[in-house]
């Protein structure tokens, strides 16, 4: 389909693009956007697909959150082999802030952060837990570091 053709594409024309070739679909709708003929806009797959990204980007939120509480835990507790893994800890703890201090530049996604630390800071203690063998009692039952704890580049917990 060349770009002339894509342009042509009406409303029904476009429902189906979305099933055959998303790609093309993709670029049917932006460049039905861009030209303003909102007449023929697939408009029930581009609102899903807009609440896809957002989901995307909490989604996101939550795997660099939980990673990076994981190795908050593993770097304080895993004494063991810390003495052979600290330095690996602290650069993958720097590159998940890294990733969300890049979200975080949405307000959103920081407020979602706060409201999320604790239900997360679960997971990455389950995890935790089944990644060292320790028992359970070693890793404390709610966060014990702060938002500020755990956005702060120069924090590594001992």
């Amino acid at each position: 389909m060349n770009y002339q053709n894509l342009i042509n594409l009406k409303k029904g024309e476009t429902k189906q693009l979305y099933e055959q070739d998303y790609m093309l679909w993709i670029e049917a709708t932006t460049n039905q956007l861009k030209s303003k003929d909102f007449d023929h806009l697939d408009l029930e797959h581009l609102i899903e697909e807009v609440e896809s990204l957002g989901i995307e980007q909490r989604h996101k939120v939550d795997s660099y959150l939980r990673q990076l509480l994981l190795h908050l835990l593993i770097y304080q507790y895993w004494t063991q082999e810390k003495a052979y893994c600290a330095r690996e800890w602290r650069g993958e703890i720097t590159n998940f802030r890294n990733e969300l201090e890049t979200l975080f530049e949405s307000r959103t996604l920081y407020n979602y952060f706060l409201e999320k630390i604790d239900l997360i800071y679960l997971k990455a203690r389950r995890q935790a837990m089944i990644k060292t063998d320790l028992p359970t009692t070693t890793f404390p039952e709610k966060c014990p570091y702060t938002p500020e704890d755990i956005m702060n580049f120069n924090f590594f917990p001992e």
